[in-house]
């Protein structure tokens, strides 16, 4: 491969969560002696960011003035190219894209223009512990329909059960997040076909959390929502970022697509009035690189790496791990594992299992957060030699070894 995706990266001191926030209490437990940590909690990568990143980040800050600006065409062009490009979006206008610093910050300023608090709004579980907090700081009501998972194992919507929850709850707001997160289902633009007649029917406003969505595994793709038809276009606004693609979250910067006027207005008037929603100049220019050719190039090729750390830690639990079951992902980097049968046969907790994993330095994440009754949340984004070694460990110290 043209990029480094095989090193082992130092993040040790430099302002990394996933590896110096161990042991804080909120994150992972550090490991015992004798273990180092490999992070697979937080979502974010261990692989460096494509070369056209650095250098724009590089090139403006060889200038040295840093003062009041405005966000350039080509920050704009840049999304609107790359929309193009990945999902075939024809149409987008500069008007139709907002800023926000960050997705959950974009999906209350998007529900405060539709909603009071209080209200409900539809969320599919497993959720996002992010949607949780968001949701329930801002005052309002999550009700949950559940994903279900079919003969296959794969999740998918449950229809009745979410008609019956819009018309007996009499709910106006939903949020899509597509593709899934923790479930890593890459939605058909059937399934959301569906899901978004049924929303019309309802008459529901309907914000679909997309950041995820240039991470497709190999032999999927993304469908946009507001791409199934005319009304889901003009009742959907639909969140990005170029963070999980591209390991930039620390540098904040998110954006929204918004085709309806009426909601457009008003989500950008919301945005403005804490006065502190506003672009770093550094962020625009890091998506500006991210979305080039050289970013275009990198990512077809960490692809390809996520799909080949998919496909092993799948094979892997299935040959090795009894009690433990996954659904393949299709896109995202993220396993939701289900220990249930695990932690049953061996009378321990879900709590107890992910301290187990932690001793031997497997850094994963808690999976009640996100509702998974008895899940661990596991992040592939780091070489293939530190998933092997994961699951190695796995393997003998705490399934095959208690």
């Amino acid at each position: 491969m043209k990029y480094d995706f095989t090193s082992i990266m130092n993040r040790h001191g430099k302002d990394a969560l996933a590896v110096d926030a161990l042991g804080s209490g909120w994150a992972p437990n550090t490991p015992e002696a004798g273990f180092d940590a490999i992070p697979m909690w937080v979502a974010d990568m261990n692989f460096p960011v494509p070369p056209s990143i650095t250098e724009a980040i590089i090139e403006r800050a060889s200038h040295p003035a840093f003062g009041y600006y405005e966000a350039s065409d080509d920050y704009y062009n840049a999304i609107i190219n790359w929309h193009n490009r990945r999902n075939g979006v024809s149409g987008l206008t500069k008007e139709n894209i907002g800023y926000d610093n960050g997705v959950l910050g974009g999906v209350i300023s998007a529900l405060n223009t539709v909603c009071s608090r209080g209200d409900k709004v539809l969320l599919h579980s497993p959720t996002y512990i992010g949607f949780t907090h968001a949701l329930e700081d801002n005052g309002y009501k999550i009700v949950h329909s559940p994903l279900v998972q079919d003969e296959n194992g794969i999740w998918r919507m449950d229809y009745a059960d979410m008609e019956k929850k819009l018309k007996e709850e009499q709910i106006h707001a939903a949020i899509m997040c597509n593709p899934h997160n923790p479930c890593g289902r890459v939605w058909t633009k059937d399934e959301l076909t569906a899901a978004m007649d049924l929303f019309k029917k309802y008459d529901v406003y309907v914000v679909s959390d997309e950041i995820w969505s240039d991470l497709i595994l190999e032999g999927h793709k993304h469908t946009p929502t507001q791409s199934v038809s005319e009304d889901a276009k003009m009742r959907t606004v639909a969140m990005y970022a170029p963070s999980k693609t591209f390991n930039l979250a620390g540098l904040i910067g998110s954006y929204h697509i918004v085709y309806n006027t009426w909601w457009r207005d008003r989500i950008n008037k919301e945005s403005t009035l804490c006065h502190y929603n506003s672009m770093n100049v550094l962020s625009m220019h890091a998506l500006i690189g991210a979305y080039s050719d050289t970013g275009e190039e990198w990512l077809e090729e960490l692809r390809t790496v996520l799909t080949g750390n998919v496909d092993y830690a799948v094979n892997y639990i299935k040959n090795n791990l009894p009690g433990i079951t996954c659904s393949r992902p299709e896109g995202t980097y993220m396993l939701f594992l289900d220990c249930t049968e695990y932690c049953e046969t061996h009378n321990i907790t879900i709590r107890e299992l992910e301290e187990a994993f932690w001793r031997v330095g497997v850094a994963v994440q808690d999976g009640v957060a996100f509702h998974g009754p008895c899940h661990i949340r596991m992040n592939l984004a780091v070489p293939l030699s530190r998933v092997k070694e994961a699951f190695e460990r796995i393997s003998k110290y705490v399934v095959m070894g208690d």
